[in-house]
């Protein structure tokens, strides 16, 4: 079983998984994250968070607010190195992953209840929350 095969396999496993996040450092701000797992963890009393390479620091800054904020507490944390292919040299080249998972603090509902309401489609929150 090559590299590529084991890789797709994880990618249907990832799918799979309903309370996941897959953390990039380029795609979105920081705070569509940390709104995004607070949903999660709302919705399904635990989230996942997990970031391959540069993104890793991300993922631990977006569990350390969560945890500093009593909304969530660590469950796990797993690192791992899985085999990513290379566009430009076209091979496969290792990469560091992580993967944390946080469940819902006894505290959340009335931590929750006492923020701003949930994040509107023109994420206002966000920007009152990044500029805070």
């Amino acid at each position: 079983m090559g590299m590529e095969t084991i890789a797709a396999g994880e990618a249907k496993l990832d799918a799979q998984k309903k309370n996941r996040i897959q953390v990039s450092n380029t795609k979105k701000p920081l705070f569509f994250y940390v709104n995004l797992a607070k949903r999660y963890i709302q919705q399904n009393n635990e989230v996942e968070l997990s970031a391959l390479g540069m993104a890793i620091t991300t993922v631990i800054t977006i569990a350390e607010i969560l945890k500093n904020n009593g909304l969530a507490f660590e469950k796990k944390v797993s690192t791992s190195t899985v085999g990513v292919k290379d566009e430009t040299k076209g091979r496969v080249i290792q990469k560091a992953r992580i993967e944390i998972v946080l469940g819902k603090t006894e505290k959340f509902d009335s931590l929750v209840t006492k923020q701003a309401p949930p994040v509107a489609a023109d994420n206002k929150e966000e920007d009152r929350v990044a500029s805070s």
